[in-house]
């Protein structure tokens, strides 16, 4: 908490999450479960089992809420409505609207997301964790056994425990980029003053999320990404639609290169690249670093608690979620694949029944959807078309554009689309993708249907309101409808239809 800058909000934050002068309590003799990590996996963990009667013991070594409330979801989402703002009040030219000249003033700008991030802190606080019935004890957690786990030298004897500890960013393994020195998620949010000109290295998730809000925010940026398009996990389509989108906002995207050393020459920052088989360079402020994230196991002492680990993938658990220790279970990003704040949310509430009531919830029953912030946004649930290949699985897609979709074009928002995947020959929904404005509020609609069992048939059959950019869901459930008129029911109804 020492780097942050030293203001009313981040006080307010520091008091709730990780407060200085917080007493750890006095050990009960056995706790029903310990939970180390209090982050969202852990908080949803330690609430869940508090409320349940469970005798319970949070343990947390940095801050609680996370990365989620702290680095990652809820700042990047308060630069990102920021940076949409200013980019709104730039586009309303084109709605006869002449705003005038616009001013960014940047310092104030992160303010707002320091205030954001501390009005949110409360939820996540120590002592609203202790009010609800948790022994909360901040400080480094080591298992000392399969039972036992010690935090600031006092033991902590458990029946049960959850292993919650999350995932940090990936150190770029680029020569010279310490001394260089660059940002990641853990540090970008408490600067003050706008890069005139960044660099940012990675074109996933955080990568573009970060590139375009910073870009339309009034810095030049450079995006380097090693593969030949961004957001390469994702449906191609989407993420082409992505692209030219960050394009337009000013951003010089250079594709397929491979970084060789960083720089520093005065208050330059430098950035040596290859690309197709040319080396290159790009100078920047700062640079922006999102290689990812891995799990944090290291230093748990998880090898005296007979915990098996992977230092890049985390602790290994079973369908159930438990690790190879019985009496342990792990969930969240420490062993998750699903690097997402709510897929954390849900794998806690399956460890948490498992641990306590001897159930057998499958973490593989979840339909998982995820949503990449940009604008438009991306927003996936299911399998993509490219997973059913794999498996051999037969398949038809449903492709709605927004450029046929009456609201899209009211709004001037036709850019994006729908796009269901169902088993062939049905309306059982396998997965989806949509690309629009507000993708990431839309996908539930869809993971809901997949959820419950319902088909593209039963989602043609709900109303609607009109005209609103769900109406793309339902049209994909009309057009499916349609091919079930084939030329024989046609021909069956025309002889049934009859007209007085």
């Amino acid at each position: 908490m020492d780097s942050r800058i030293k203001d009313k909000y981040n006080k307010t934050l520091s008091d709730n999450v990780f407060p200085e002068d917080w007493q750890n309590p006095e050990p009960k003799k056995i706790y029903d479960l310990v939970v180390i990590g209090a982050g969202t996996a852990g908080l949803v963990s330690a609430a869940g089992a508090a409320g349940l009667g469970a005798s319970v013991a949070l343990i947390e070594r940095r801050a609680m809420g996370g990365d989620c409330l702290n680095f990652g979801c809820v700042p990047s989402k308060s630069l990102i409505s920021a940076s949409r703002a200013a980019y709104e009040i730039k586009q309303a030219e084109k709605f006869g609207i002449t705003a005038g000249r616009t001013r960014i003033n940047f310092g104030k700008v992160m303010e707002w997301v320091r205030s954001r991030r501390s009005s949110i802190s409360k939820n996540d606080s120590a002592e609203r964790f202790r009010a609800i019935g948790a022994d909360v004890f901040l400080g480094k957690a080591v298992f000392e056994a399969g039972d036992t786990v010690s935090v600031n030298g006092r033991k902590l004897k458990f029946k049960r425990a959850i292993i919650a500890t999350g995932a940090v960013p990936v150190r770029p393994q680029i020569e010279g980029i310490d001394k260089t020195g660059c940002f990641t998620n853990e540090t970008i949010f408490e600067i003050t003053k706008l890069p005139g000109k960044l660099v940012v290295i990675g074109g996933g998730p955080l990568g573009c999320e970060l590139a375009q809000a910073f870009a339309r925010l009034g810095s030049r940026v450079t995006m380097l990404q090693d593969s030949s398009h961004i957001l390469d996990r994702e449906d191609p389509d989407a993420a082409e639609i992505i692209q030219k989108q960050l394009e337009a906002d000013g951003i010089k995207l250079v594709t397929g290169v491979k970084i060789i050393r960083a720089e520093k020459k005065g208050k330059k920052k430098i950035i040596f690249y290859e690309s197709e088989k040319t080396e290159d360079s790009a100078w920047a402020d700062e640079i922006l670093t999102g290689a990812g994230r891995q799990p944090v196991v290291e230093g748990l002492g998880l090898e005296k608690a007979g915990v098996k680990y992977d230092p890049r993938k985390g602790v290994y658990v079973n369908d159930n979620l438990r690790t190879s220790n019985p009496k342990i279970y792990a969930a969240g990003d420490v062993c998750s694949a699903y690097k997402f704040t709510h897929t954390a949310d849900f794998s806690a509430r399956i460890a948490v029944q498992n641990a306590l009531f001897f159930g057998a919830r499958k973490f593989s029953s979840l339909v998982i959807p995820w949503c990449t912030y940009t604008d438009p946004e991306i927003a996936h649930t299911g399998i993509y078309e490219r997973d059913a290949q794999a498996k051999g699985m037969a398949t038809r897609t449903f492709i709605v554009k927004f450029s046929e979709v009456d609201r899209a074009i009211a709004a001037g928002e036709e850019s994006g689309f729908v796009k269901i995947i169902t088993k062939n020959n049905t309306d059982k929904i396998l997965g989806a993708t949509i690309v629009a404005k507000d993708a990431g509020n839309m996908i539930s609609e869809i993971t809901l249907a997949m959820n419950n069992g319902t088909g593209l048939s039963g989602i043609a059959g709900t109303i609607h309101p009109y005209p609103t950019l769900a109406e793309a869901i339902r049209k994909a459930g009309d057009m499916f409808n349609r091919t079930r008129l084939t030329p024989a029911i046609k021909i069956l109804l025309k002889g049934i239809i009859k007209l007085k």
